[in-house]
């Protein structure tokens, strides 16, 4: 066991107030139903406090808590689908389900278990960090499509300094419910985490960091909206609030939309499409795309049908 110790200033709305716990569960840190046995202890002001204590807006919150050493994650057998790869990098079209690295309640299974094993060498060059080796950005979960990875920590760099500056080129493709005002649109905001649900950010006109997405209308039916989506900036669940905040949540979005009784649960519509980036040794732009998956056609064909019916 090791002990961890965060400090944490408590954002809520003025004149709100939450219990100690419940906030805590919300930092993406522990499950609730860890407490116990991780040991967790909170502070204000350098006294202990229950966990009941309501906290308000401005608190300044300490707490401590006891972290299991992180196992050896073993190299596992994954059928990859490889875009690209030379000796700097490696381009895969990620799977929907398919986590990226190993984290909390995620230790068998995931994209860096896969590269693990395809590339036996990679452990050896990033011993630092051993959760995230050649790991450059990430992708959530349910979302499938092109990711690119490092095989060495100066390319990781060179790739990483690109996603800092905002050089890369992204596109996504979605399915969203609802149409869009506009074929063509800027969305423009902060985004911030939610206050009364930490798990889920929204928009917001001044606080929380700076976002940028620029989308296309592909294809529009009566109550959905096939959008290609360009992401100036790499924001936690960037795409998934700026379509929820033009009243357009992607479909099958189990976090910012409800469940869709018209196609049925068909899993998070959001696909990496194209990627633009220069690399490691390189000086023009390379780009890359993983096709449009089958799940997207099917749906697409599924809204036709209903369209003309």
């Amino acid at each position: 066991m090791t002990e961890d110790k965060r400090t944490i200033s408590v954002e809520l709305p003025p004149g709100e107030a939450v219990r100690a716990d419940r906030y805590i569960s919300g930092l993406d840190i522990m499950k609730r139903s860890q407490f116990e046995s991780h040991k967790l202890q909170a502070f204000l002001g350098g006294k202990e406090i229950k966990l009941s204590r309501k906290l308000k807006n401005g608190d300044v919150l300490e707490i401590s808590w006891e972290r299991p050493d992180e196992p050896d994650y073993e190299p596992e057998k994954m059928d990859l689908d490889i875009v690209f790869e030379n000796d700097e990098v490696l381009v895969i079209n990620k799977k929907q389900g398919v986590v990226v690295h190993p984290g909390a309640g995620n230790h068998r299974g995931t994209l860096v278990q896969g590269l693990l094993y395809y590339n036996q060498q990679l452990g050896n060059h990033f011993q630092n960090d051993p959760l995230r080796p050649g790991i450059v950005h990430r992708l959530d979960k349910d979302t499938s499509g092109l990711i690119i990875t490092a095989k060495n920590p100066e390319s990781l760099e060179a790739l990483a300094e690109q996603f800092r500056q905002r050089t890369t080129e992204k596109y996504y493709l979605a399915i969203v419910k609802g149409r869009l005002p506009r074929r063509h649109g800027d969305i423009e905001t902060f985004i911030t985490r939610d206050e009364k649900n930490r798990k889920k950010f929204k928009v917001h006109d001044s606080k929380g960091k700076e976002a940028v997405t620029r989308y296309t209308v592909l294809k529009a039916w009566e109550r959905y909206s096939l959008v290609q989506l360009k992401i100036e900036t790499g924001r936690t669940h960037q795409i998934r609030v700026h379509m929820l905040s033009m009243g357009c949540p992607i479909l099958g979005d189990s976090i910012y939309a409800r469940k869709d009784n018209v196609v049925g649960d068909v899993g998070l519509m959001l696909h990496s499409w194209k990627l633009g980036i220069v690399l490691p040794g390189e000086t023009e732009m390379r780009h890359f795309e993983a096709p449009r998956p089958p799940r997207f056609d099917e749906i697409i064909e599924r809204l036709d049908l209903m369209e003309r019916s």
